[in-house]
């Protein structure tokens, strides 16, 4: 007999390995529990593990009465654990069925969340996503600016075409000119008004306007505007983090669809 393709997926045999493991075993430190039996072996291994349990949460070893309480309320969370599946009360549960879903999608990508790349699939990953990584856009422009609408629009007029700009706009303490100046830096100078609007304008040779700011009103010539980019190395750690995020969705997303394979949905419409 042929067997279905996913059955010879080496991902499936992961995950119906770690769906025994984690449906089975999930609060037991790795040890089967048999509801049947009365018997609960705290042995040195147990123990050692408790130990770490708490060396990892509070910084320190447990001292032997520290560890004496350890023990007991793992006893107890066990004899309440037995007796529970004794009465079925893992069945049809929502948060045991939420649990075990997410220990499924845990199974599925727990090797990719300790795999470490290289720089070479790191750059790869940063190509592919270099949007994600850019700052934000930088400017180079020109201003000039008028305590009136109606002056700045009459200067307008005059402007285009001239190249004696300079001397056309009123006096005032802000730069006539920025050159590859960052949204922040130019909200900090002439406000959140005419930051916006700028951000909006196409690149060119053309003054426009008026543009308001909290100062009055100014007309502009957008010269250029790029995206400025943080170097790889800067980047290292934060590329290393998200494409270990993105190969656990991933790999999460294809080990349900291979298993979702094997099943024969019917939904009632």
């Amino acid at each position: 007999m042929t067997m279905p393709r996913w059955t010879r997926e080496p991902l499936v045999h992961f995950l119906i390995a770690g769906a025994l493991v984690y449906a089975f075993f999930a609060w037991t430190g790795g040890t089967a529990v048999d509801p049947s039996s009365r018997v609960i072996d705290v042995d040195r291994n147990a123990q050692a593990e408790l130990a770490l349990q708490f060396e990892r949460t509070m910084g320190r070893s447990p001292t032997d009465a520290e560890l004496d309480a350890q023990i007991e309320q793992y006893v107890r969370d066990e004899v309440l654990y037995r007796e529970a599946l004794r009465l079925g009360l893992d069945q049809d549960d929502a948060i045991v069925r939420r649990r075990l879903v997410s220990k499924m999608d845990m199974a599925a990508g727990a090797a990719a969340e300790m795999a470490e790349p290289d720089d070479a699939t790191l750059q790869a990953f940063l190509d592919d996503n270099k949007e994600r990584y850019q700052t934000a856009l930088n400017s180079s422009f020109d201003q000039l600016y008028f305590t009136d609408k109606t002056a700045a629009e009459a200067a307008l007029g005059r402007v285009l075409g001239s190249d004696g700009w300079q001397g056309i706009g009123e006096a005032i303490s802000l730069p006539p000119t920025m050159k590859s100046a960052s949204q922040r830096d130019i909200r900090a100078q002439f406000g959140e008004e005419f930051s916006g609007v700028l951000a909006a304008l196409e690149t060119g040779e053309d003054w426009r306007g008026p543009l308001r700011s909290g100062f009055g009103w100014h007309i502009v010539r957008l010269r250029e505007r790029s995206a400025g980019e943080t170097g790889f190395d800067a980047l290292r750690q934060q590329l290393s983090n998200d494409w270990r995020s993105a190969q656990v969705a991933e790999r999460k997303e294809r080990a349900f669809d291979l298993l979702r394979d094997a099943y024969r949905i019917e939904i009632d419409r």
